[in-house]
């Protein structure tokens, strides 16, 4: 009994760690204050990150999977979803802050994410999601109102949307690939990497700033430790937690973005953009809570086994993290590779 509530406080803490790490992306940043052009930090975020992560996840037994019937459209998608995430998402931070930009990013993405598992896999919109887009979307429509915050625009909020919808996307696109065989400890990291090939040539277009100590610094959080490091650390602990457990814990991610914004860069937003954020972070809250249906189907699992994981996260509506194989010989385990 010891043994085994010490293997889940362990899971808990590898993705809580793992969370932590995202949530410091947008801070970092805007507080490197580098020059560096959005799109050409994220292409060399993606390739840095997915080419440690290649190197140290990928097998050729999970190489050989990407090839199968099916795969290749759903992988492709995948990468295409990375590029627009990592692309959308740091602009959207440059121009409207860290916070608000991963309030608006992470509350969309339960959304979208609802919306593509209902037309791909028929799953039903449950109560949870409809509450969480309840809230997410009049969230969003608090921060286009004009006068919401001084860091607030049109473009800044429209593109964290199209980041977080991105995001949606990728996690119905990693289940149709979990669905068609692929192992998803190689689809992930193939995808960020191809992702940063895709974008990488824009880092010609717009090189500046690069070459400086605190880009190259920034450049390095963000591919080694938010990357390859946050990925390793939520695959580790992930398997072992329920899907409501997972989401609950990733809830971190826009906590500690929004912390880090307002204590250490000083962002203050108005009343409405403040009101629209607090909306889609409730609307996160929501969508974490486990279906009651879901938690009688899952009973007679012993607590932290993956079983109750496994069932409870097949209900449309979660908190962005998506059921589906992982890597490893097991195969079966609840993961999903983060854009973030």
């Amino acid at each position: 009994m010891v043994a085994a509530w010490g293997v889940l406080v362990g899971a808990v803490a590898s993705v809580l760690a793992a969370a932590v790490l995202w949530g410091t992306v947008g801070p970092a940043q805007l507080w490197a204050d580098s020059g560096v052009d959005p799109v050409a930090l994220g292409a060399c975020r993606m390739v840095l990150g997915g080419a440690v992560l290649s190197l140290l996840t990928v097998r050729p037994a999970g190489l050989r999977t990407l090839r199968l019937p099916g795969v290749g459209p759903w992988l492709v998608l995948s990468v295409l979803v990375t590029a627009a995430f990592q692309v959308c998402f740091l602009q959207a931070v440059e121009r409207s802050g860290a916070a608000l930009a991963t309030a608006v990013a992470f509350g969309t993405v339960p959304v979208v994410g609802g919306l593509c598992a209902w037309l791909l896999s028929g799953e039903r919109l449950t109560s949870r999601w409809w509450w969480g887009t309840g809230c997410a979307l009049p969230g969003i429509a608090l921060l286009l109102l004009p006068g919401s915050g001084a860091r607030v625009d049109l473009p800044g909020v429209l593109l964290a949307v199209v980041a977080g919808a991105g995001f949606g996307v990728y996690i119905a696109a990693s289940k149709q690939l979990g669905v068609r065989g692929a192992d998803l400890g190689a689809a992930a990291p193939a995808s960020v990497l191809c992702a940063g090939l895709l974008v990488s040539p824009y880092v010609l277009v717009a090189p500046e700033g690069l070459g400086s100590v605190r880009s190259v610094a920034l450049i390095g959080w963000l591919g080694l430790v938010t990357t390859a490091l946050g990925y390793l650390l939520f695959t580790r602990g992930v398997g072992r937690l329920s899907a409501a457990t997972t989401g609950t814990l990733s809830l971190t991610e826009p906590l500690v973005a929004t912390v880090l914004g307002v204590l250490v860069l000083g962002e203050r937003p108005g009343a409405a953009a403040a009101g629209g954020a607090g909306l889609l972070l409730l609307g996160l809250v929501l969508v974490s809570l486990p279906e009651r249906h879901a938690a009688r189907t899952a009973s007679g699992a012993r607590p932290g086994d993956g079983r109750a994981g496994g069932e409870a996260g097949e209900t449309t509506g979660g908190a962005g993290r998506a059921p589906g194989p992982g890597p490893g010989p097991k195969g079966a385990r609840t993961v999903e590779a983060p854009p973030s």
